[in-house]
């Protein structure tokens, strides 16, 4: 498949070529450049001067997990059972025929980060996947992390039924005894392995923690207190873990330690109220004094917090409040999949990336614009009047 005709974008926002094409093989992009193509076949697609953008990536979501419309039949979030769950894999309660997939494919939105909520300390794995598919398995890119959670939530869950966390310190200290359990056992199958020992007694939980541990995958840690956030750098440091700081609400207080740090925060979600106590220090211009201070940011909704079909609205809110335009703009295409550890895939309209892209008919930070196409690996999955 080929677009041509089409005015092209990086990911940052800025014009690449004016008047330019992209061809498309075996679901990569295999070709950019200015002018026409060489061969256009009868499959081509002629943007008649539309802008055409790498596909945005939503990094933090729960897609798929909490249903439209299908009420607590719907819900399959959060196993809070038990306080510890690494070995929960989100794939398998991915309902891939949700409306809100249909959605993000609607508003530009090509890939997602998408996994268990935030009642557990140890939640479970994060997949990233693309918004359309004929299985879960097909839409699966990879997975990208596991989920801690520290503060109010794993606090408010398990102190209902009295028993722990009930403090930070409980939060934090259940996080630390899964992971040196995991470290030992890690250590310990080493060993046999080298001796021609038998292996220590199956793990499940730990075996699940051993990418984490090895930094193969990443440790997202929801977190929106400055304290919280503290702490789950302290955490990251102890284990050298690869740490992803998820809503970092409060982040704009500590970040010039973040900043030192060199972390990455996922901001969001933007466009909503301060509906309990952690939030209590959410200011809209939390991304820009984040990303002035050196820290490397992405935006999300936290769907279905905000609906993904917002993701482009909370950026230009980030950009009213003092984020680079530029900023925002990797912070839901390339950033975010750096930091999703995605980049090799999407993210940007490259050669040997995926060919994820979106035709709109302006500015997709404006409200007025509209998407006219949505492209995941080379099939237009979305044609609204091209």
């Amino acid at each position: 498949m080929v677009i041509y005709n089409a005015k092209i974008f990086s990911s940052d926002g800025n014009v690449m070529f004016g008047n330019g094409h992209v061809v498309c093989e075996n679901g990569k992009i295999s070709a950019v450049g200015e002018g026409m193509p060489e061969n256009v076949s009868s499959d081509s697609i002629n943007a008649n001067g539309l802008c055409l953008y790498p596909g945005a990536v939503d990094i933090h979501t729960h897609m798929g997990l909490i249903g439209d419309g299908q009420g607590a039949e719907g819900e399959d979030v959060n196993e809070d059972s038990d306080p510890v769950t690494p070995h929960l894999r989100t794939i398998d309660g991915l309902c891939y025929t949700d409306g809100y997939f249909a959605d993000a494919v609607k508003a530009g939105v090509t890939c997602c980060v998408t996994g268990v909520g935030s009642t557990n300390p140890i939640g479970g794995d994060l997949i990233a996947v693309k918004t359309a598919g004929r299985s879960p398995d097909d839409m699966l890119i990879k997975r990208v992390g596991i989920k801690f959670a520290l503060g109010e939530n794993p606090k408010s869950t398990f102190s209902e039924r009295d028993t722990a966390p009930i403090t930070r310190m409980a939060t934090a200290a259940i996080i630390r005894e899964a992971l040196f359990k995991a470290q030992r056992y890690m250590k310990d199958k080493t060993e046999a392995k080298k001796n021609g020992d038998p292996l220590p007694e199956f793990d499940i939980k730990s075996e699940a923690l051993i990418p984490l541990l090895k930094r193969e995958i990443k440790a997202h840690f929801h977190c929106h207190r400055a304290d919280d956030i503290l702490t789950a750098l302290r955490i990251a440091k102890e284990f050298s873990l690869d740490p992803v700081l998820i809503h970092c609400t409060e982040g704009h207080i500590a970040a010039e330690i973040l900043g030192e740090e060199k972390v990455s925060a996922v901001v969001g979600p933007i466009i909503c109220d301060r509906g309990k106590p952690e939030l209590a220090g959410q200011v809209l211009e939390n991304a820009a004094v984040l990303y002035k201070n050196g820290v490397n940011v992405a935006i999300c909704t936290d769907h279905p917090e905000v609906p993904i079909q917002y993701l482009y609205t909370s950026a230009a809110y980030c950009v009213k409040a003092g984020l680079p335009r530029s900023a925002a703009m990797r912070g839901v295409t390339s950033a975010a999949a750096e930091i999703a550890g995605i980049s090799d895939r999407t993210g940007e309209i490259k050669i040997g990336l995926d060919a994820d892209m979106v035709l709109t008919d302006g500015d997709p930070l404006e409200i007025m614009t509209n998407v006219r196409m949505t492209i995941i690996n080379g099939k237009v999955v979305y044609n609204n009047g091209i």
